[in-house]
């Protein structure tokens, strides 16, 4: 499926006219194909979904991960930040950080991932973000095999950040919760790990 038959001429006055769906929704290969489309824009059960404006305390976050997690991470892994990881042709979201086999980079102009190298995948919550974060997202990761699983939030009246951690259960292929984190991200688990959360306010 393209995208090609399902846009529609701009408006009168320029106004901006957003691609129609397809009757079955969209494909991965319509989101690597339909133009124009705003930045880190996801696909969850075939409907794209845009992200809005973030807070300070999102992209912040990112990079304190993204940097603790590179420091430890072995020679065998990579870290990266909102790259889209494709779980099936009508799934695929963008974690804000994500550990993923080395062997699942392959060039610099790639824009995803096979979910099936990715160890670890990390959402920050947003306001807009919370339902597929807490819900979604957490679900069709387990499901889809990704061991290891990290909700980012703000808590408390000064805004510190909290890490809930999760690992997946073969079993029942859902995650469990294995600790909550608040100054200090400590474990052994994907790998061993230490990152010291209050630096946030130096970012």
């Amino acid at each position: 499926m393209t995208a090609e038959p399902t846009t529609r001429p701009k408006a009168e006055g320029g106004a901006k006219q957003w691609p129609q769906p397809p009757q079955d929704g969209w494909t991965v290969d319509d989101l690597h194909t339909l133009p124009n489309l705003p930045p880190h824009t996801e696909m969850i059960d075939g409907s794209l979904v845009f992200v809005s404006p973030q807070r300070r305390f999102h992209s912040a976050m990112i990079f304190l991960l993204r940097m603790g997690l590179r420091a430890s991470a072995p020679p065998d892994l990579r870290v990266d930040s909102e790259m889209a990881v494709v779980i099936d042709r009508r799934n695929c979201p963008e974690p804000d950080v994500l550990v993923v086999r080395k062997g699942a980079v392959h060039s610099r102009t790639q824009t995803s991932y096979p979910v099936a190298d990715v160890l670890l995948a990390v959402e920050v919550v947003s306001p807009d973000s919370e339902s597929r974060d807490h819900d979604t997202k957490p679900h069709k990761y387990a499901a889809a095999g990704i061991e290891h699983f990290w909700l980012v939030e703000m808590e408390g009246e000064d805004d510190h950040a909290v890490v809930r951690v999760y690992e997946r259960d073969p079993v029942t292929k859902t995650y469990t919760c294995t600790g909550v984190h608040r100054d200090r991200l400590k474990l052994t688990v994907p790998f061993d790990i230490d990152i010291d959360l209050t630096a946030i306010d130096e970012m």
